[in-house]
């Protein structure tokens, strides 16, 4: 069968049945003009390559219970809400690095603050501890060390979709142990 020639209809039931060349199919159509709108919006080539695939990803694992009417309107739709909570992201990591370089002048506001950083590190820590060891090694990597999914890919000759899913399950995670102080940031 030529999948390329296929409806997104068509395309949207076969994935549903777990159809791996209907996602390919899926992947090679759309990977390219969703990316191009995620780097106009991120001004970064390998985040936006890294938001794509998470997406991907995303439809892949959710293939049996998501619901999809329109394909493109919801890859699209997907894409706007994926760049939007990336950029939240970036600004509780903005904020959460702006706290610990603040320069804290009186000493009640100093050691109030200095206590509330040594909680955020402390659950932060925990959260990481109650990984399973493979999430934590690539989780370290990719968040704390700064490699790519691919070089991560190539240092533990793994898949790349292997590493984007640990990582995936890491933030899952960690949002969880986190979840009081993101709310506070």
């Amino acid at each position: 069968m030529e999948y390329s020639v296929l409806s997104d209809v068509v395309l949207v039931k076969l994935l549903q049945t777990g159809d791996e060349e209907a996602f390919q199919a899926i992947y090679r159509k759309y990977w390219h003009p969703l990316f191009v709108v995620a780097r106009k919006k991120l001004y970064s080539q390998e985040n936006a390559e890294e938001l794509i695939q998470d997406l991907f990803v995303d439809l892949w694992e959710r293939r049996e219970t998501i619901q999809i009417d329109e394909l493109k309107k919801y890859l699209y739709g997907a894409v706007k809400y994926k760049i939007l909570n990336h950029i939240k992201a970036l600004l509780i990591r903005q904020k959460y690095e702006n706290f610990k370089i603040a320069d804290l002048s009186e000493s009640d506001y100093q050691t109030e603050n200095l206590l509330a950083y040594e909680d955020l590190n402390k659950a932060l820590e925990v959260g990481i501890a109650h990984l399973p060891d493979k999430t934590r090694q690539i989780f370290r990597l990719n968040r704390l060390e700064n490699h790519s999914v691919r070089q991560i890919s190539l240092l533990l000759r793994i898949p790349e979709r292997t590493v984007e899913y640990h990582i995936m399950q890491s933030l899952r995670t960690l949002r969880f142990h986190l979840k009081e102080y993101v709310g506070a940031v």
